[in-house]
């Protein structure tokens, strides 16, 4: 069941939304080579619980820490380690969850460190707009689906792939709430979009191929063949006109 939120309760979202977002675009100055993944967890947890929220993500189906911080090839679920050192050239996808009196806000992006290769440059950028083109269809009578065929068509013409085995969600007082919003379909499925509905739609794009593994800690998704995935997500509500982006700090 998809659970309308009301005004009250958007009102709430946006708040936790604004930490979310905050962190994200700070993450922009402060990822750099020789750093660690753990120090990127650190300011995730500081930055939310100095605003007086909750890393939504930590202890969330036994998830040790506050952020996903997945490098390279890893597509989702990197668990942050003070040895887990990035160096030029990687590529490294945040993905953060700030609760605010009981209401979730989710949303992910990838990083440079330092000078990147074109291909991992065009990987992140593609990501994001196929992230754009498919809220388009995030509007008032649109269907569900739309919003995934839209996201396969842009990331399929770039020459990329869509990762098939992890999907968006509605996200609420739960942070995985129904529906399942794949990044890939047919259009014209699913059910009609109404105001209230609130999305976390996240593609995640590949440079390989789409299938993936589980590496042996439970949790890191990693491509089969070792090339590169990316990132990008943000909360989104339906409204009566354009989408509005709980999680995006310009």
């Amino acid at each position: 069941m998809i659970i309308i939120k009301s005004d009250d309760e958007i009102d709430l979202m946006r708040e936790s939304g604004k930490v979310t977002a905050f962190i994200l675009k700070e993450l922009e100055n402060i990822i750099k080579p020789g750093m660690s993944t753990e120090d990127i967890d650190s300011f995730v947890e500081e930055t939310i619980r100095g605003r007086g929220m909750i890393p939504t993500f930590k202890g969330y189906g036994g998830f040790p820490a506050s952020a996903c911080v997945s490098v390279n090839e890893e597509v989702v679920h990197g668990i942050p380690d003070k040895k887990r050192i990035l160096k030029e050239g990687d590529i490294v996808s945040v993905d953060v969850g700030s609760t605010y009196k009981g209401y979730v806000s989710d949303a992910a992006r990838t990083y440079p460190v330092g000078r990147i290769s074109d291909i991992a440059q065009k990987l992140i950028d593609v990501t994001r707009e196929s992230f754009f083109a498919g809220i388009e269809f995030c509007r008032v009578g649109c269907r569900l689906s739309d919003i995934s065929h839209a996201v396969q068509v842009k990331a399929e013409s770039e020459g990329f792939s869509v990762i098939r085995d992890f999907v968006g969600h509605g996200v609420g007082q739960n942070m995985h709430e129904d529906p399942q919003i794949p990044n890939y379909g047919r259009p014209g499925r699913g059910p009609r979009l109404v105001k209230g509905m609130v999305f976390a739609i996240e593609p995640m794009i590949c440079q390989g191929g789409y299938d993936v593994r589980t590496l042996s800690n439970d949790w890191t998704v990693v491509t089969l063949d070792g090339k590169l995935s990316a990132h990008y997500e943000n909360t989104v509500v339906v409204t009566d006109g354009e989408p509005e982006l709980l999680t995006l700090a310009y």
